[in-house]
C-alpha cells in the first residue's frame, strides 16, 4: 500500500496550500500530491473561493522537489484535448517528469452552464472523452511527430505538440470515475492508473472486477493499471479511521490510497498521519 494526498483548491488560500505541500515534499509516505478541476466549489456553498485546478499545479510543482503531481481530474470538456496537451507537456518538463495526468468525462452541470461550456447528454461526454483520450495519447507520445485525426468532436491535421516531456511514452493517464459500461471500458484501453472515487469495499472490489473484464475483452493485463482510491481525513484528524479504510480497500487490492485533506489546510496534520501509516504496517 502507498499513500498520497489530495487538496482541493477551494474555500482555501494558495499560501495554505503552498505549506502544506512544501511539507508533504518532505515525508517520505507521500508518494504524490493532487489538486481538482472546479471553478465553484464542490459538495458545499459552490458561491465560496475556487482556484483554479491546473495553474494552481504548477506553482505546487515548482514549490517541490519530490511529489508526483497530478489535477484529479480534469473535466475533458473545459478544454480542447490538443490544447491539455501542451499542458500537459509543459507541465511534465517544468516539473522533471513528475505529472500524472488525471482525465474524466465531466460532470458538474451548474459550472458547466453558468460558462456557457457545454456538456451535453451522457453519451455524447463520454464519446467526446475516449475521442479526447485518443488525442491525448496522440499528441503527448515520445515516438510520434505529427498526430491527425478525425472524429466526431475533434480533428486534427498533422498536428505537433513540442516540445514533451521527460516520460515515456507518456505521463501516465489517469481515469477517474466508477461508471462500469463506459468509464472502466475506456480506462482498460487508455490509462494507466484507475481512481475509485470512494465508497465501500464491496462497491471497489465490484467496480475492479468489471475493470478486470473489460481488460480481458482487448487482451490487457489488469495489473498494468495501478488502481487507487480517495480515503477522506475528516475535521477530527481520526487518523486511525483513515488507515482502517485503507486497509479495507488494500484487503481489495488497492495500490495507492489518496488522503483527502480537510480545510482549512494545516501541515501540522501531516506528521502525526505519516507516523500513524508507518506504524500500522500497511
Amino acid at each position: 500500500m502507498r499513500f498520497a494526498f489530495k487538496t482541493s483548491p477551494q474555500n482555501t488560500t494558495s499560501a495554505d496550500m503552498l505549506a502544506v505541500w512544501r511539507a508533504a515534499d518532505e515525508i517520505d509516505v507521500n508518494e504524490s500530491g493532487w489538486t481538482f478541476d472546479h471553478f465553484y466549489p464542490i459538495f458545499s456553498d459552490s458561491t465560496g473561493p475556487c482556484l483554479e485546478g491546473w495553474i494552481t499545479l504548477t506553482a505546487l510543482a515548482q514549490a517541490t522537489e519530490r511529489l508526483r503531481v497530478g489535477v484529479l481530474v480534469t473535466g475533458i470538456h473545459y478544454r480542447h484535448p490538443a490544447v491539455l496537451a501542451n499542458m500537459a507537456a509543459a507541465l511534465d518538463i517544468v516539473s522533471g517528469g513528475r505529472l500524472e495526468l488525471g482525465i474524466g468525462a465531466g460532470w458538474n452541470e451548474e459550472e458547466s452552464g453558468a460558462y456557457g461550456i457545454e456538456l451535453g447528454s451522457l453519451r455524447e461526454r463520454f464519446d467526446r472523452f475516449e475521442e479526447a483520450c485518443q488525442v491525448l495519447i496522440g499528441l503527448l507520445d515520445q515516438d510520434t511527430r505529427e498526430f491527425t485525426f478525425d472524429g466526431s468532436y475533434y480533428q486534427l491535421k498533422n498536428a505537433r505538440n513540442e516540445p514533451r516531456g521527460p516520460q515515456r511514452p507518456h505521463p501516465p493517464i489517469c481515469i477517474g470515475g466508477s461508471g462500469e459500461k463506459r468509464t472502466l471500458k475506456i480506462t482498460a484501453r487508455y490509462a494507466d492508473h484507475w481512481n475509485f472515487m470512494g465508497g465501500s469495499p464491496e462497491d471497489f472490489a465490484r467496480k475492479r472486477d468489471v475493470l478486470a473484464a473489460h481488460c480481458a475483452d482487448i487482451g490487457r493485463d489488469p495489473a498494468e493499471i495501478m488502481l487507487s482510491s480517495h480515503v477522506r481525513l475528516g475535521p477530527d484528524r481520526d487518523y486511525q479511521k483513515v488507515l482502517d479504510e485503507a486497509a479495507a480497500l488494500g484487503d481489495e487490492g488497492l495500490d495507492l490510497a489518496i488522503v483527502y485533506l480537510p480545510p482549512p489546510y494545516d501541515p501540522a496534520v501531516l506528521e502525526p498521519l505519516a507516523e500513524a501509516i508507518r506504524d500500522s504496517g500497511l
